[in-house]
């Protein structure tokens, strides 16, 4: 059974967050990943529990709050699971005796480095031995006071993975980007601005960037990248099929990637990754882990069916024209898998087909529905 949500630990907190999602005050994946982290981070301070089942139903109420306070940002849903996940590792650990090591061979890691070498048989020194005591009659606060340690260091795990998110991302941008080609970007996806700068430190290229109508982000992006001395174009959302020939790479930035190797990216996304099919030109996509979400996209076109103004569309001025027509602007495209070559995050690069892979290794199977 649930807890009360008037005597959940950090209340308060949760409560703040719950608002500012709902009114858009938290804008952004990773804005709103590390304000769910820090949230959750007070919330096992306080909490008070006898067993771990108590912990993770109070984590799991916390997550579900947040993720129904604003749906359409998954990074809010992706963080609690991480955060669980964490928690229920630390506790395996514990409850075995010694310190979790937070070195989880991943599959990334073996197309990197190959087969692991068998570790060594006794602990490291650094390894404590932890005594874990469940539903202590005699001294209720002792589990939460031995684990709350570990579990504060598995939560700071996650807000430092996120903290340095666009510098692991764009680390090995020389590798993916050449001297002399030409790249199309959409939008302002902050991930690839700092995967694009880090590229240019290295190689002398040239960028196109779309406006991205009629947000026009692309404003913005191209005049960052122009500050940064890389060689800039901005060109209206018209011309991207008319350029593709020229394209050597297109880099798009993700809101959410799905389970199926999908992705929700910015409005215009489809048409520079479906133009790019045809003339077979590769598409890279820049994301953290933390946008992995175990969630499919099949009942609907519009990606995560999050709408804007359609005013920025059609005016109200053009009075006679609004009244017989119905104006829809959403705000992003859903791109299926086979549109996209690779994905480039923290933790590696990944083809579309291995993503159900990080996430079954990022998350719990019981944590996908919160």
């Amino acid at each position: 059974m649930a807890p009360d949500t008037h005597v959940l630990p950090g209340n308060r907190a949760v409560e703040t967050l719950v608002a500012k999602l709902r009114r858009r005050q938290v804008v952004g994946s990773r804005e709103a990943a590390l304000e769910t982290a820090i949230v959750l981070r007070q919330v096992v301070s306080k909490a008070r529990f006898t067993n771990i089942q108590q912990l993770i139903t109070i984590i799991r109420e916390v997550g579900r709050r947040l993720a129904e306070a604003q749906p359409k940002e998954h990074s809010v849903g992706n963080t609690v699971r991480r955060v669980l996940h964490n928690v229920r590792e630390e506790y395996n650990s514990a409850s075995k005796g010694t310190a979790a090591s937070r070195n989880v061979y991943s599959i990334g890691k073996f197309v990197l480095q190959g087969q692991p070498r068998k570790q060594s048989g006794g602990a490291a020194k650094s390894d404590a031995r932890i005594t874990l005591k469940e539903n202590d009659v005699d001294d209720p606060d002792s589990f939460a006071r031995t684990l709350k340690p570990v579990l504060m260091e598995a939560i700071q795990d996650v807000l430092d993975e996120l903290e340095t998110v666009y510098d692991n991302v764009s680390k090995n941008a020389k590798d993916h980007v050449h001297s002399d080609e030409i790249i199309l970007t959409i939008g302002h996806s902050k991930t690839v601005e700092a995967f694009l700068k880090s590229a240019g430190h290295y190689r002398n290229y040239t960028v196109i960037v779309a406006e991205t109508a009629p947000s026009y982000q692309g404003h913005e992006m191209a005049r960052s990248l122009s500050a940064a001395g890389i060689s800039t174009f901005l060109v209206p959302d018209s011309s991207i099929f008319a350029i593709m020939s020229r394209v050597n790479k297109i880099i798009l930035g993700a809101h959410a990637i799905l389970a199926n190797g999908g992705l929700f990216a910015i409005s215009g996304a489809l048409l520079a990754a479906t133009a790019a099919r045809v003339h077979s030109t590769p598409v890279v996509v820049c994301a953290g882990q933390f946008k992995l979400t175990p969630l499919w996209n099949l009942y609907h076109e519009y990606g995560a069916l999050d709408f804007a103004d359609p005013s920025s569309v059609l005016g109200f001025e053009e009075g006679k024209l609004v009244e017989r027509v119905d104006v829809v602007n959403p705000y992003y495209d859903y791109v299926g898998p086979e549109l996209v070559d690779v994905f480039i995050t923290n933790d590696g690069d990944h083809p579309p087909s291995s993503v159900y892979r990080l996430i079954k290794e990022t998350y719990d199977d019981d944590d996908h529905e919160l």
